[in-house]
């Protein structure tokens, strides 16, 4: 029986990857790289930040990871002037919480974004725990994040369904014992099913509670 659903944050609660992606690029770009956008997809396999440095620039210092990191958040403050929800989540969060269903985040992105992203989209309280990457050591794929969701909510893994825009996310939720909801905004839906996604949609607007209850 369905009793937690868990959201991912970039690509799932907030529709950020163009605002990601540009800003990456930006930052690249300062460091004398050009890259294409097809090499740029690997920004939206849902790496941690300083696997996506690293990934594009070589082996890295602490001290650099910080630097850049921090300047790729700057970037993206400038360029993020009106996140906006993926379609038809808040529609979907109502049905969710008159059924007293619980809801958490588990995004690998700092506590700091996700938290400032929720308080400024007016969902933070929404939601019953937020994890994030800052909260674990090991970092989807792997289930840890997951997991500590579950844990905060009180709520088992077979009875979790996650909502995921990312392969490694995917693969996540169901090395956790989680279902697995596929939100493919980026027309990503092969990749989410090849992963193993129970189920894949454009957005929320194709959800409807009673028919994901059924996957249960």
């Amino acid at each position: 029986m369905l009793a937690g659903v868990i959201v991912d944050m970039d690509g799932v609660v907030v529709d950020s990857h163009p605002t990601h992606m540009l800003a990456w690029k930006m930052l690249l770009e300062e460091l004398g790289k050009n890259p294409s956008e097809s090499d740029l997809d690997f920004v939206l396999d849902g790496h941690r930040r300083e696997d996506i440095l690293r990934h594009y620039l070589g082996e890295l210092s602490a001290e650099q990871i910080v630097e850049y990191g921090t300047r790729k958040d700057a970037l993206y403050r400038e360029a993020a002037q009106e996140l906006k929800t993926i379609r038809g989540l808040e529609e979907f969060m109502d049905q969710l919480a008159a059924a007293g269903i619980a809801m958490a985040v588990a995004s690998s992105a700092g506590r700091q974004r996700v938290e400032q992203t929720l308080e400024k989209l007016g969902l933070a309280k929404r939601f019953r725990a937020v994890v994030t990457g800052d909260d674990v050591v090991k970092h989807k794929p792997d289930p840890a994040v997951f997991l500590m969701a579950a844990q905060e909510m009180g709520v088992r893994a077979e009875s979790i369904l996650v909502c995921e825009d990312a392969a490694v996310g995917v693969i996540a939720a169901k090395s956790a014992g989680m279902k697995c909801l596929g939100i493919a905004v980026e027309g990503r839906e092969a990749q989410l099913m090849q992963a193993g996604a129970d189920r894949v949609v454009r957005d929320f607007r194709e959800v409807r509670l009673e028919e994901v209850s059924g996957m249960f």
